[in-house]
């Protein structure tokens, strides 16, 4: 039975949020997105859509900060986050309980395996597409000296949202995809939907210059011990896939999808074969069906 998907708010470790939920069985799907997107990344795909299909349950959010969620407060980030995370865990593993798949984009995937390190009775698998918190590409810095962007954000007058969008559009298809990928215009729209105020574009900025410094040491690799699928572009101008050896080498059984001609996002790049690796993975995780006598 397909299942529908319901959108809806919840609050998870204090921050209010917005939630996409597939009601359903099966071991539950937690997903996180990357910096500065939405829990829509995960609906404008194929991702939530097949496991619709599947009658899986799964759940979907804004991280805080981003998307439709309420602010982060001061002070380090990743703590933040990971108590958000934690909480939404508590939340997908449904009724009976059961351990999450995590599955997480960038930012997302760093906080699925920071989570699966340090609460591994609650992981039963994480996906893990282009996770930050290894060898990173000066992201900021490249955002930050657009000169376009830079003059938007200086201007002392109004900026009109469908101007700041298309700078914002711009820079999204040149750092996060592959060169000359085709990409939906839909999913261009919903990413900078979220960005159509100066103060918000500038918020997210200043989050990043809080958090990279936090994101060069976010990983304790010894101590994960869950099933992982890492899932990369080797046109990843953002997250060099070459650091997926440190996680190969550190973590038993992990496995790396390297996908040719992708870039950052390989969910929104390679939809139809992302979709693939995680239904399959997931069929790894669910229980041998008894043999009927």
């Amino acid at each position: 039975m397909i299942q529908p998907l319901f959108e809806h708010r919840m609050e998870f470790a204090g921050y209010g949020t917005r939630v996409l939920e597939l009601e359903g069985s099966g071991p539950p799907v937690l997903m996180f997105h990357g910096y500065a997107d939405s829990a829509d990344t995960w609906r404008l795909t194929l991702t939530l859509a097949q496991l619709a299909r599947r009658g899986q349950r799964a759940v979907a959010v804004d991280l805080p900060g981003f998307g439709a969620a309420e602010d982060l407060d001061s002070g380090p980030i990743l703590p933040q986050l990971d108590a958000f995370a934690l909480d939404a865990a508590r939340y997908a593993a449904g009724r009976p309980r059961q351990p999450a798949v995590l599955v997480g984009n960038s930012l997302g995937g760093c906080l699925s395996l920071r989570l699966a390190a340090e609460h591994g009775s609650r992981v039963s698998g994480v996906v893990a597409a282009a996770p930050a918190g290894l060898q990173m590409n000066r992201l900021l810095f490249l955002v930050e000296r657009d000169p376009l962007l830079r003059s938007l954000l200086a201007l002392p007058a109004p900026v009109p949202a469908a101007v700041l969008r298309a700078a914002v559009a711009r820079l999204y298809v040149q750092l996060a995809f592959a060169p000359k990928h085709h990409v939906d215009p839909q999913v261009i729209s919903t990413f900078t939907s979220h960005h159509r105020r100066r103060a918000r574009v500038a918020r997210y900025l200043e989050i990043a210059h809080r958090m990279l410094p936090e994101l060069r040491h976010a990983l304790e690799l010894d101590q994960l011990h869950t099933p992982l699928l890492l899932v990369w572009g080797n046109r990843d101008r953002l997250l060099f896939h070459g650091s997926a050896r440190q996680i190969l080498d550190a973590v038993p059984g992990s496995r790396l999808e390297l996908l040719a001609g992708v870039g950052h996002c390989p969910q929104v790049e390679a939809p139809e074969r992302f979709a693939e690796l995680l239904i399959g993975f997931l069929g790894e995780r669910r229980p041998p069906v008894a043999a009927v006598s």
